[in-house]
């Protein structure tokens, strides 16, 4: 009878180490990744390859933070696709694969609230003139640019950039035909280098990105308009937590930092 018990239970633990073992092949990954489970839980921050959607105005200072934030944060991988604020929405409604979304406005982002997260404003920025260099048509206000013998470029109406500059030109009472009105804030800025209009009315950040080849003339507060920045996630991110952490980041003292020395202000 002893005999017979022991050959039972030596049957019975070798039926059950062969039922685990499917079980424990299944319940890792072998190359270190985590599924999408894993990167809800929390636990931890998990490695990825994010997609981030940003207006065209942050181009180059998002360059820089994102070199930083992957040197800070070891398998995690940034890649950005720039554009004017009103196609980064309409990329987001046809579905697009990416994992957060930077605008250049409030009310782009609130006509994709279905879509994203909570935003969070991460920075703010105001207009400027710019002129070509050495501004040789003597630009010195908004009122100059009323002359009808200047070639103004502006952004599209649909464009961020286009409302602030049609919400400070109407404040002033202002009646501008511009001779082409662009997709983005950096086509302006290249219509203006190039030569091909005299001047335009982008962002403060843009016209520092290129000191030597165009003139910025302040536009005083009060006539001014506050562009406010918002980030947030994408729900159809497959990356939730890692995307989230990045968009977290943007708000730290680090990455103000950078903001702050391209030009932006404070959110």
């Amino acid at each position: 009878m002893s005999q017979l018990f022991t050959a039972r239970r030596a049957t019975a633990g070798l039926v059950t180490a062969a039922l685990l073992l499917p079980l424990t092949a299944c319940g890792g990954h072998d190359d270190g990744t985590k599924d999408k489970d894993a990167e809800k839980s929390g636990s931890a921050v998990p490695k990825a390859e994010l997609t981030v959607l940003a207006a065209s105005s942050l181009t180059d200072v998002f360059k820089k933070a994102g070199a930083v934030y992957e040197k800070e944060h070891a398998g995690t991988k940034v890649n950005f696709s720039f554009a004017g604020s009103q196609e980064l929405a309409a990329q987001v409604r046809e579905g697009a694969p990416a994992d957060a979304v930077v605008t250049a406005d409030t009310k782009t982002m609130d006509g994709i609230k279905v879509d994203v997260g909570k935003p969070t404003v991460i920075a703010r920025n105001r207009l400027v003139i710019v002129t070509g260099e050495g501004n040789p048509k003597k630009i010195g206000n908004l009122r100059d640019l009323a002359n009808s013998k200047l070639k103004v470029v502006l952004a599209a109406s649909q464009v961020p950039v286009g409302r602030y500059s049609q919400q400070v030109l109407d404040a002033q009472k202002l009646h501008i035909k511009p001779v082409s009105q662009e997709p983005n804030v950096r086509a302006v800025l290249s219509k203006v280098e190039l030569g091909e209009a005299d001047a335009g009315l982008v962002y403060k950040t843009d016209a520092a990105t290129a000191p030597k080849k165009v003139d910025a003339v302040g536009i005083p507060d009060a006539q001014n308009a506050v562009a406010a920045y918002p980030a947030a996630t994408l729900k159809a991110s497959q990356h939730a937590a890692a995307a989230a952490a990045f968009v977290k980041w943007l708000s730290t003292p680090e990455a103000q930092q950078i903001l702050q020395r391209a030009g932006f202000q404070k959110p």
